[in-house]
């Protein structure tokens, strides 16, 4: 009886601790302090940063940077050029090409031919033309730089014929200006005869040389001219000459 006893005891005490543990167990996963079987553990995750062979870490391969756009992976090849050119100019350069190209030089007696007419009209006048007999085009600047014979003073120019841009020849191509000779009221003092006429031809800069001068032949009988002498600026063209 003795051991029936005890054998039932044993067995409420087993089934009272089971109830117990159980209890114990249900309280612990309600107010989460039990403790989970994890398991195994985890293996290395293979997007785990890795370190770059500067010491920085950067993403493992396949693993985007943050903020950086997801791409796939892949391979290719690509080439491309390109040259490019600037200056301080604008596009073109110099406004003048020909200039620019060192294709332009100063018109003189060097490579020009030059004639001189005395004209009907207007009175007392006489046209000089130039013609560029060179390779190069060439640049009539400010005014001719009159002389008859010894003459010891140079004609004015007449300011109002000053043109807006400098006279420029093209081979083959003329240029003109024309003198009043004499007034045509007979005002002009010291009226003589010329009989040889040199023209000189200006530079860059004002009553700077241009080059070699130009001896053109005037007519037999000569030139008649006065104190009222002037000259008017290079022209493109008779008209312009003649007319101003």
């Amino acid at each position: 009886m003795t051991s029936l006893r005890t054998a039932r005891t044993t067995r409420r005490l087993a089934g009272a601790a089971a109830v117990a543990l159980t209890a114990l167990a249900l309280t612990a996963c309600q107010n989460g302090t039990g403790l989970k079987d994890g398991g195994a553990a985890p293996a290395s995750d293979s997007t785990t940063a890795a370190p770059s062979p500067t010491g920085a870490t950067s993403p493992a391969p396949g693993t985007p940077a943050p903020g950086a756009a997801k791409t796939g992976t892949g391979t290719g090849t690509g080439k491309g050029t390109g040259t490019g050119t600037g200056s301080g100019e604008a596009k073109g350069g110099s406004p003048d090409p020909a200039a620019a190209a060192g294709n332009r030089v100063s018109c003189n007696g060097s490579n020009t031919e030059v004639t001189v007419q005395p004209v009907a009209r207007p009175l007392n006048h006489m046209l000089i033309s130039v013609k560029n007999t060179g390779s190069k085009s060439c640049d009539l600047t400010y005014y001719p730089v009159l002389r008859f014979d010894e003459m010891q003073w140079a004609p004015a120019p007449r300011q109002e014929t000053r043109p807006q841009a400098v006279v420029s020849l093209a081979p083959g191509q003329s240029g003109h200006a024309a003198a009043m000779l004499a007034a045509a009221d007979g005002s002009g003092e010291g009226g003589t005869t010329g009989h040889k006429l040199t023209i000189a031809f200006q530079g860059r800069t004002p009553n700077s040389s241009g080059g070699a001068s130009a001896t053109p032949p005037l007519p037999a009988k000569g030139v008649y001219y006065d104190s009222s002498l002037t000259v008017t600026y290079w022209q493109q063209n008779i008209e312009d000459a003649l007319g101003s």
